[in-house]
């Protein structure tokens, strides 16, 4: 499917948010959420289960009403339920509602008449997700890989501005996933603007130009996935197979600050891992020696580790 260029749209970001507050009875969903995601913007929403990343996302989709601050969607408030809106967005959803007896081409026929877009698209959009040899298949047939790609293509076929996927890799398997990754790439290049949602942080790093990471409804890391990562100076792991040297030598290098065994290995984290190195090359030898190095992954369990507390859904 080619992706048009986005066509009229007006200057400025396409969201805005300051201080946006949501309480359900005694609990503080969003506690003065201030953020901008930029037009043409791959910004994902990372979080634990109940740090109100669902919240805030569905406030984005005019979806629910703030308590307090401001927010505005492509120049416009997205509550009152702005109609406008409607066709420059595209939503897909954890829980997508489906018209079940129709087929995956029906469904999205209709979905399309919906926001009266071409009908051309259908067909283009089944291919864009892999769905194209399963349009004629009804969706109460298809597999929960499947539904989850018909989902993405209902936020897809109108060919929106600002697309919200709140998890869209979810019930993926892994060829799948990489396969969707393209497809997003592809999507950012014809300038859509992407708020992404996602566990996976491998596929957040690899995708997102920035980040927000999200505990207890508050933004306690906002940036590229690079600049995080470099910030946040977390240890280098060092993988040695554990017949070849014991946790308790381990710990004797200096500059080393934890050893744990994983598997066959024997995992030295450091944060000088040049003179690391080198001590094990000279005292065991460096076949075998698997470096990891810090990942967006690292950030994220160091804050939401020191931060969490009991989780709920938010």
């Amino acid at each position: 499917m080619t992706q048009k260029k986005p066509t009229g749209q007006a200057a400025g970001p396409a969201l805005v948010l300051e201080g946006v507050r949501k309480r359900y009875g005694d609990k503080q969903a969003l506690d003065g959420i201030t953020l901008t995601v930029e037009r043409g913007e791959f910004f994902g929403v990372l979080g634990p289960n109940g740090a109100g990343k669902t919240t805030l996302v569905e406030i984005m989709e005019g979806l629910r009403r703030a308590d307090s601050g401001s927010l505005s969607v492509l120049g416009a408030p997205p509550w009152p339920r702005n109609m406008a809106l409607l066709p420059r967005i595209g939503v897909q959803t954890q829980s997508s509602a489906f018209f079940t007896r129709l087929t995956a081409r029906e469904h999205l026929a209709t979905v399309a008449a919906l926001y009266g877009a071409d009908p051309a698209g259908v067909a283009r959009t089944l291919s864009l997700v892999g769905l194209a040899e399963q349009g004629g298949v009804r969706v109460d047939v298809l597999s929960g890989g499947q539904r989850q790609r018909l989902a993405i293509a209902s936020a897809l076929v109108h060919e929106p501005e600002l697309i919200f996927l709140d998890e869209p890799t979810a019930a993926l398997d892994p060829q799948a996933r990489r396969a969707l990754w393209q497809v997003l790439r592809a999507l950012k290049g014809a300038g859509r603007t992407i708020v992404y949602t996602t566990h996976h942080l491998d596929e957040a790093e690899a995708l997102c130009d920035r980040v927000a990471i999200v505990v207890a409804g508050s933004v306690v890391a906002l940036d590229s996935p690079g600049r995080l990562v470099g910030a946040a100076k977390a240890p280098t792991r060092l993988l040695v197979p554990a017949d070849r040297i014991t946790a308790e030598r381990a710990r004797g290098f200096e500059g080393v600050d934890r050893v744990v065994v994983e598997g066959g290995s024997v995992v030295l984290e450091t944060r000088a891992a040049g003179p690391v190195l080198a001590a094990l090359g000279a005292a065991v030898g460096l076949d075998g020696v698997r470096t990891r190095t810090a990942t967006l992954e690292d950030v994220y369990l160091e804050l939401t580790g020191e931060l969490t507390g009991s989780e709920g859904r938010a």
